[in-house]
């Protein structure tokens, strides 16, 4: 029976996301998959869709309510996949008692303003442009290790490039078939 792996989007959930049928492509194979659209996790549901009124709803209390949700919904212990908000969620989910085997995050920006860190494996992963990412300072205070890609901004997760080493990155993680060669494969087709 394959693993299951929790897939939490960014702030914009489905709505800007085209870029996450990526990784389904790769993944679905090997896990069993749960998606959640994080806006829909947060009871979010604006009329005007700006970047800032979408901010605002999650500081404003729609992580807390994503976090709750996520609390409910996922009760056994599986692999998280996690982007910006989402990775934000998973992590303060984690920290009150989320089963999570391993969160591999990507850009969860505003964990920079937490000051402890969930009992969890992590694999956090930046945009070294992204200007909101957490510092050296408070990765070396809650003893973290973040994957800092050069040339890349705060939405390095849409970047096939980006795609294709966490997908192999987590699947070597829990498998030990040979994923890269087929992996490769896909890709050169």
């Amino acid at each position: 029976m394959a693993e299951k792996l929790v897939i939490v989007s960014d702030m914009w959930g489905t709505k800007n996301g085209l870029w996450i049928t990526s990784y389904l492509g790769y993944l679905q194979q090997y896990f069993d998959i749960t998606f959640y659209d994080s806006q829909q996790l947060a009871n979010i549901d604006l009329p005007v869709q700006t970047e800032q009124n979408i901010h605002d709803a999650f500081v404003n209390g729609g992580i807390d309510t994503a976090v709750a949700h996520l609390l409910k919904k996922e009760t056994l212990p599986c692999y998280f996949l996690a982007f910006s908000t989402g990775g934000t969620i998973v992590w303060n989910a984690a920290k009150k008692g989320l089963p999570v085997k391993s969160l591999y995050a990507i850009s969860p920006t505003r964990i920079r303003l937490q000051d402890e860190k969930p009992l969890v494996s992590l694999n956090l992963i930046y945009g070294e442009r992204d200007t909101n990412r957490p510092d050296d300072i408070w990765a070396n205070k809650l003893d973290v290790e973040m994957d800092i890609v050069p040339n890349y901004g705060h939405t390095l997760y849409t970047d096939e490039k980006i795609i294709r080493k966490v997908c192999l990155s987590l699947l070597n993680e829990v498998t030990s078939i040979n994923i890269p060669e087929k992996i490769e494969k896909k890709k050169a087709v």
